[in-house]
């Protein structure tokens, strides 16, 4: 904003209107606006509408904006999903496309469903992904539903049609929860300094230095030459700076002009530490290995044996969610029954040892 000059008036004289004061220009920039709600970390239960319908605990709206949130946290996420796609064997009633997205629905939602779909005959003839963005389960026993944006009524499935595959919430046994639930917030702390330090850079209007005077002789002329060319120093991405002049009759002439800096430069230590811890946070939040997951939090010069790496990592974290999908087996004869290729590494399929 611009502030009018101020009037002198000194030993009841009346005040001189030549005399004018320096325009001190002032300049101010809002909060950063996240992109998410923070709501979405909010567990409320599960609760049925008049629909007997039955609400997730937590919002998967809010989960699927965290996927873009920065550059970690859904990127891993695919990550974890390719790693199941790698070793799976081709299906007749699961194809490739069909798992991906089931596989990528339980990793970020902690759900996933198929729709059973038979032949006149009542055999097994194809496995249908739906996404779990719509997918609820109902008051009635085996009983889903699937919501519809074309219209408000709820698509309702037959009873056992419908495979649910969900991680372990201890709170209910309705839905599942993410594993990465509770690293959430680091996520959109990642995000707030992201967003933070893009608009302080993007809209200019940073505080560079104060460029103050006490030279009550500078002409008008000089002291408006001055204040533009300051002013015209200003643009996208450069600090924007403050001048005033005292016009003192008091000031030290040594110390009539003063250049005092004012932009922190500390906040970019500051950045780059929260942007650090964060990575390390969703690191761990997904049991994610830097080296294969295409991430580095800058601790170490290497990623090591990456041989060594990938043996670990497959044994102890891609078996696992293997298993989890293994899951739809329960709900498929034998002779059906999907399933993934065993590296000579693993630890399910070791290599016997040689007689010596």
């Amino acid at each position: 904003m611009k502030l009018k000059p101020r009037l002198q008036v000194s030993n009841g004289q009346a005040p001189n209107y030549n005399q004018r004061t320096a325009v001190t220009d002032a300049f101010s920039f809002g909060d950063p606006e996240p992109c998410l709600d923070n709501r979405l970390t909010d567990y409320v239960g599960v609760f049925s509408d008049s629909n007997g319908i039955y609400a997730p605990p937590i919002s998967l709206q809010g989960l699927i904006k965290l996927l873009r949130v920065n550059a970690q946290h859904g990127p891993i996420l695919y990550f974890k999903r390719n790693m199941i796609l790698k070793w799976y064997k081709p299906n007749a009633l699961l194809s490739h496309q069909a798992l991906s997205k089931f596989g990528f629905d339980l990793l970020w939602s902690g759900n996933a469903y198929l729709q059973i779909i038979k032949n006149s005959f009542g055999q097994i003839i194809k496995l249908r992904h739906l996404p779990a963005l719509t997918m609820r389960y109902t008051s009635t026993r085996g009983v889903y539903a699937q919501l519809s944006n074309r219209s408000h009524e709820p698509i309702y499935f037959n009873a056992g049609e419908i495979i649910h595959v969900k991680e372990y919430d201890p709170g209910q046994g309705i839905y599942g929860i993410p594993q990465y639930y509770g690293g959430i917030q680091s996520a959109l702390l990642n995000e707030d300094a992201t967003l933070f330090r893009r608009r302080y850079y993007k809209n200019g209007a940073h505080m560079g230095f104060i460029f103050s005077m006490a030279d009550p002789n500078l002409s008008v002329e000089d002291e408006t030459a001055l204040k533009d060319a300051i002013r015209d120093s200003k643009g996208v991405g450069n600090f924007r700076s403050l001048f005033f002049n005292f016009r003192s009759n008091k000031a030290d002439a040594e110390k009539a002009i003063n250049i005092t800096p004012v932009g922190d430069i500390s906040t970019k230590d500051e950045f780059e530490r929260i942007k650090k811890i964060t990575l390390n946070d969703m690191l761990s939040m997904h049991r994610a290995q830097e080296a294969l997951s295409g991430q580095s939090s800058g601790e170490s010069a290497g990623f090591g044996d990456l041989d060594k790496i990938t043996r670990a990592y497959y044994n102890n974290e891609v078996v696992p969610l293997q298993q989890d999908v293994l899951g739809i087996n329960n709900y498929l004869p034998s002779a059906q029954h999907i399933e993934f290729k065993e590296p000579e590494y693993s630890d399910l399929n070791p290599t016997p040892k040689e007689d010596t």
